[in-house]
């Protein structure tokens, strides 16, 4: 770095007359040029305000296209629904639910409507039609052709606007309805315009623009605005669904003259004049200056130094996310040179293609001051390709006068933890699987038992259908009898072998959508068996329509499975008449839980300290994993374990399952 030389103290600096008629004509042609930019700014105004009247524009008129494809989507269902008598009811009680619905959650929706194959009502909602049943009613010859144009294509069609009874312009959606293959009907969706300007245009919008909705000749349909004012700059564009002609146009009003430009022209007028005197001024500084300079490169050199020593990444960045400095750490770590990062703005070059939605929330979180005080993790991705994981810290830039100039950030390279973390993760998967496999392995007996049983009756079927074919006495009643008694215990046997392979088998856990009375089922019919074999009688009080949950069925069973056995175990001691194991699932709040109670011998209180602890166990022959295993699996899901005394002696293992899965 070349250092300026600073001058000793007796030394006076020289400078030509001519230096200072340079800056004096630089301020001359400075107020030219602001002159000209307070110019520029207006006309950009006017750019910025057409460009933000067509973004809008643009904006309102994809919330309409969703909201009236929603609503549709929602005619097309209800003219389903009707057509086959879905949902156990009868057409006539299926519009009726779900014209209310749509006529309360749209207040657009003036009136739905149910008209037979002819065009005759045949039920409408709210019921606001007087006694004559023609389709003239609905809007005369438009309405007629949209039935029939709708009929004949066999799809969604709606009607060129028109004036209602009361005066306000309308259209029609039309859904045909089909039975069997065959036209049955026509459900009619009312539209009033105004009412849809009314709630579906956000009170900002009206507050900035006029938005009217025109036909095809350019005649008001309808309007709204929350201000007043003289008509500036107007963009239209076509309103499709529902087509016909109709145009959305947006109004803005044209600002009133800003009387900041003028007093920013005489500011600048003044500050010109207090630049030249203070022209004046700088030569006792340059002196100072040069001094304080020179002093300012020997701290940066220091710093310099001290900042390329670092193996944590320093990032900084003004108020906008652009960044003004990032240390040979962070370059190292994006694989970018310095000079290719500074002063570029979001995007970031190293931001992950796969994730960028997660970048730009973590971006805004930072520039807005709401980043964590514990950091937040950030996948970047190298120049050569691969992901690194880090850790990054978000703290303010405060300048000498306090005032907040941008962020700074400190970035930490994680991916050793996060490899080391993933590590312990496929290590816990591998230990639930062997907990899995010794699990059935200690089942083998009872379930090579159960399979038993089937492959038996299949034998005896089969011999009973052979001897009556070689005897030749048989009719076709008792072999078919046979045979489909002998399918059903083929398929007894299937289950069985079913439910043993995916108990083990070795997967990643997926957390998917579940229903919990089919796991514990599932749970229960594999440790029937063994409940039958140690005389133990299993007493289900679990609802019939649990809500759902987001979860892996197989740990849960794994769980579910485990808890159970304890409980069969426990009771070992326990007389034959007393031994019951009780599995209970409730819904409590916005979490659901389950409870399996047993009567055996309770836990000793030296024993529940570390009834969690890896390979602690109370079993001759146990790993000491179970419980271990299932705290984890149902911490996983986002619950919690733990054990009661029950009230009728014996234990209860009790474990809870959020329901925020949605």
């Amino acid at each position: 770095m070349k250092r300026l030389s600073v001058p000793s103290s007796g030394s006076v600096l020289q400078w030509p007359r001519w230096t200072l008629l340079m800056p004096k004509l630089a301020v001359g042609l400075l107020v030219i040029s602001l002159v000209s930019l307070l110019w520029l700014l207006h006309r950009n105004e006017v750019e910025e305000q057409r460009a933000t009247l067509i973004a809008d524009i643009l904006w309102l008129e994809q919330n309409f296209r969703f909201h009236m494809s929603g609503n549709e989507d929602q005619l097309n269902r209800t003219g389903l629904d009707m057509g086959s008598a879905a949902k156990g009811g009868t057409p006539a009680t299926v519009f009726q639910v779900q014209a209310q619905h749509i006529v309360k959650n749209n207040p657009e929706v003036e009136q739905v409507i149910w008209l037979d194959a002819g065009g005759n009502l045949v039920q409408a909602y709210p019921n606001r039609i007087p006694d004559r049943q023609e389709l003239d009613i609905f809007g005369g010859p438009i309405t007629r052709d949209a039935f029939d144009f709708a009929r004949k294509l066999g799809k969604a069609t709606y009607t060129d606007p028109y004036r209602a009874a009361g005066g306000n312009s309308q259209i029609d959606l039309f859904v045909p309805i089909y039975r069997q293959g065959d036209f049955a009907g026509m459900l009619v969706m009312a539209y009033s315009l105004k009412s849809m300007l009314n709630h579906l245009v956000p009170w900002w919008f009206a507050e900035k623009y006029q938005l009217r909705i025109l036909d095809d000749s350019g005649a008001i349909l309808a309007s709204k605005s929350n201000i007043q004012g003289e008509p500036g700059l107007a963009y239209e564009l076509p309103f499709d669904p529902p087509g016909h002609g109709l145009m959305l146009q947006g109004i803005a009003y044209r600002n009133a003259g800003n009387p900041a430009q003028l007093v920013l022209a005489g500011a600048i007028v003044v500050l010109a004049i207090g630049v030249f005197w203070s022209l004046f001024a700088i030569r006792g500084l340059i002196k100072k200056r040069l001094a304080a300079e020179q002093a300012l490169r020997d701290e940066h050199a220091f710093r310099q130094a001290m900042e390329d020593s670092m193996i944590i990444g320093m990032r900084a960045r003004d108020m906008d996310g652009r960044i003004t400095y990032v240390n040979p750490a962070f370059c190292r770590m994006s694989g970018y040179r310095a000079d290719e990062l500074v002063g570029h703005s979001p995007p970031l070059p190293y931001w992950n293609p796969d994730s960028l939605d997660t970048h730009e929330e973590q971006n805004a979180l930072v520039l807005t001051g709401h980043a964590p005080n514990e950091g937040f993790e950030a996948s970047i991705r190298h120049r050569d390709g691969h992901i690194v994981h880090t850790m990054v810290y978000a703290t303010p830039l405060i300048d000498a006068h306090g005032k907040q100039t941008g962020w700074i950030s400190s970035v930490v390279d994680i991916s050793e933890r996060k490899k080391a973390q993933a590590l312990q993760r496929q290590q816990q998967e591998k230990l639930e699987q062997t907990a899995r496999l010794v699990t059935m392995g200690e089942m083998a007996s009872t379930l090579a038992h159960e399979l038993n049983q089937p492959l038996s009756a299949i034998a005896s079927y089969t011999t009973g259908c052979l001897n009556r074919l070689e005897a030749g006495d048989y009719t076709r009643e008792e072999i078919s009898g046979a045979l489909n008694k002998l399918a059903l215990q083929a398929q007894r046997a299937g289950r069985i072998i079913r439910r043993v392979h995916d108990f083990v088998r070795r997967r990643e856990p997926q957390r998917v959508i579940c229903h919990l009375e089919e796991v514990i089922e599932d749970s229960i019919a594999f440790i029937e068996p063994l409940a039958r074999k140690q005389q133990v009688h299993m007493l289900r009080l679990v609802p019939a329509h649990l809500p759902k949950l987001l979860a892996d069925p197989v740990l849960l069973g794994q769980v579910l499975i485990n808890l159970m056995r304890n409980g069969i175990d426990a009771m070992a001691a326990t007389p034959p008449e007393r031994r019951q194991l009780i599995v209970e699932a409730q819904l409590l709040g916005d979490q659901v839980e389950v409870c399996i109670a047993d009567r055996g011998c309770g836990i000793p209180p030296e024993v529940a300290e570390k009834l969690f602890s890896p390979f602690f166990t109370t079993k001759t022959e146990g790993m000491g994993m179970g419980l271990n295993i299932c705290r984890s699996v149902i911490e996983f899901h986002g619950g919690r374990l733990w054990f009661e005394p029950g009230a009728e002696g014996g234990t209860v293992f009790i474990f809870t399952l959020p329901l925020d899965w949605e």
